[in-house]
């Protein structure tokens, strides 16, 4: 499924987080500042995973142990008398006091002795307790970011460009941006007044981008195009209408909405013949404006 196969670790999460953090001019201190808050929330993270692994290796341990003297005692009881069984249940060994009501055991034990391995309720609680908070603040941090404001500039495409700007949430899905977009368009373009955002289509940089995905994970992870970056909305000259196909560019270029069917007329002729479906998998290490 879509959330099965783009969901992240909490570790490569906290990285985008950090990658977001840091976009434009960073001074040495904030950058080493950031790094090192990012690398402490990913030791604590570690640290309680490791543990509570090693807890529920130690009650399984515990378990097992349980239950194999249970069935050593039941196996002795069936061969003895009921007085030998009144004797050894009567014997049940009471823990010992001190004065202050501290047990003998407990006041024998050495304070030097690491026993961080042993199950401790308290501990495991507290770790919990952390990690649920640790977990709450980021995803507040993520729906603040969702209800920014965003400014795309766009192309109404059908042979030719016809440059349009809007305003959407980070949080929008591109199928919704597609509709707000149809409704900016429809009183200057008649065909597309009866056409639903699902036989519209939104290519960016080259890639056709499916509906369901938002601009907020755009950004978050970064993504990249064949000809530019996804995260970006602000737009330079496409320079791939010109002549000049030898050139290199790591401008943002305006997104390009067509109509479904005309796509399918023109996607052998350029420019939609280097238009392709946007593959997270997939990975454009340089932009490339030509083939």
């Amino acid at each position: 499924s879509f959330n099965n196969k783009f969901s992240g670790s909490a570790g490569t999460v906290l990285e985008s987080e950090f990658s977001t953090q840091t976009v434009g001019l960073q001074t040495k201190e904030e950058f080493r500042r950031k790094r090192e808050e990012l690398e402490r929330k990913e030791a604590l993270l570690a640290e309680l995973k490791e543990k509570e692994e090693r807890d529920g290796q130690a009650q399984k341990r515990l378990e097992a142990k349980k239950r194999r003297a249970e069935k050593v005692k039941k196996n002795v009881l069936s061969f003895g008398d009921d007085d030998e069984e009144e004797e050894e249940e009567s014997f049940v060994p009471k823990k010992a006091k001190t004065t202050n009501g501290d047990s003998v055991l407990k006041k024998m034990k050495n304070p030097n002795v690491d026993t961080s391995f042993l199950p401790d309720e308290g501990r495991k609680d507290e770790e919990l307790k952390q990690r649920e908070q640790l977990m709450k603040e980021w995803h507040n941090e993520q729906e603040q970011k969702k209800k920014q404001s965003l400014e795309v500039t766009y192309s109404f495409w059908d042979g030719s460009g016809h440059r349009r700007m809007i305003h959407v949430s980070r949080g929008m899905s591109i199928g919704q941006f597609l509709q707000k977009a149809r409704d900016q368009l429809a009183p200057d373009f008649r065909e597309i007044r009866n056409v639903g955002p699902e036989n519209l289509m939104y290519i960016k940089e080259d890639l056709i981008l499916p509906h369901e995905y938002t601009f907020h994970w755009f950004i978050e992870h970064k993504a990249r195009g064949k000809s530019g970056p996804l995260f970006k909305f602000d737009v330079s000259d496409d320079i791939r209408m010109n002549f000049d196909a030898t050139k290199e560019t790591t401008d943002s270029h305006p997104g390009k909405i067509v109509e479904r069917h005309w796509y399918e007329r023109n996607k052998h002729i350029f420019p939609a013949s280097r238009w392709e479906v946007y593959d997270p998998e997939k990975k454009w290490d340089k932009y490339t404006i030509k083939g």
